[in-house]
């Protein structure tokens, strides 16, 4: 797209509450001469200086590679039950709709994993994830041989459900559910989260930025399969091995206030810290 101003705008689709905050968004911009483009496709939002989500943070992950194609702030407004990677509430769209005008967003970077798939049929895919991809099994009942390699050198072996590997972004999602660890997302590293492994070193890994991270699927287990942030999935026959890193390109998130990432802690997980000294 040439000319004037644009935003890219994905919205939830079922959601009447979002197509609501959607045509308030595209009449407030369009009075100061701002186009509000329809996300489509991953490469919809070329030409546009952000990506604005209204929805949960599945939309905004959805999203989000539309954001990182065109190397362009992601932005959401949050309309599911916690909205981690959203950055405003409902009852912000008016400031939001300003801080737009004025491009007065602040830019964080967060870490984005990429992901190589290597079948034994000598098939390659690629993948990444601004959360978490995530090694689980596909026949229920029956454990997963999984064996870990981190910066070239094995690590350990588990009989297991699978394994998460997070950003920091990701820590409070999959990750933080399986066990893992909080991190904030200004740190740089991975985490490395195995799922109910029998095994005696089965805890949690916090990882160098700079590592590398190889699961195999062993050939006494079952078949398993790799999801990047929920949603894209793809087989891992038995001797499959996935590698993972961080990718030299961030993802942009827009910001519109330079919150502590503790605040967003308590806010989104209701933390009770009423009557505090601190």
């Amino acid at each position: 797209m040439t000319g004037g101003r644009a935003i890219a705008l994905a919205v939830h689709p079922s959601r009447p509450q979002a197509r609501q905050i959607a045509a308030q968004v595209t009449a407030e911009l369009a009075a100061h001469d701002i186009a509000v483009m329809p996300l489509g496709e991953p490469d919809g939002a070329a030409g546009c200086e952000l990506v604005l989500v209204i929805g949960g943070d599945g939309t905004i992950l959805r999203a989000a590679a539309a954001a990182r194609a065109a190397g362009i702030p992601l932005l959401g407004v949050n309309l599911g039950h916690v909205g981690f990677l959203a950055e405003a509430e409902v009852a912000d769209v008016d400031s939001l709709c300003t801080a737009i005008v004025a491009r007065s967003w602040l830019v964080e970077q967060r870490a984005v994993l990429r992901v190589r798939i290597d079948q034994p049929t000598g098939e390659c895919a690629a993948e990444w994830a601004l959360n978490e991809v995530a090694v689980e099994r596909t026949l229920p009942g029956r454990m997963l041989d999984l064996r870990v390699v981190i910066d070239g050198r094995p690590l350990s072996r588990w009989h297991c459900d699978g394994c998460v590997i997070a950003t920091p972004t990701g820590s409070t999602a999959y990750a933080f559910s399986a066990g893992g660890p909080i991190v904030w997302p200004q740190v740089a590293a991975m985490l490395v989260v195995p799922l109910a492994a029998h095994a005696l070193f089965s805890r949690p890994l916090v990882v160098a930025p700079t590592s590398v991270v190889v699961v195999e699927v062993g050939p006494v287990g079952v078949p398993a399969q790799i999801t990047a942030d929920g949603g894209r999935s793809h087989p891992l026959p038995t001797g499959s091995r996935l590698s993972v890193d961080c990718d030299p390109v961030p993802l942009q998130f827009a910001r519109l206030h330079n919150a502590p990432f503790t605040d967003r802690l308590v806010a989104k997980f209701r933390l009770p810290v009423e009557g505090w000294r601190g």
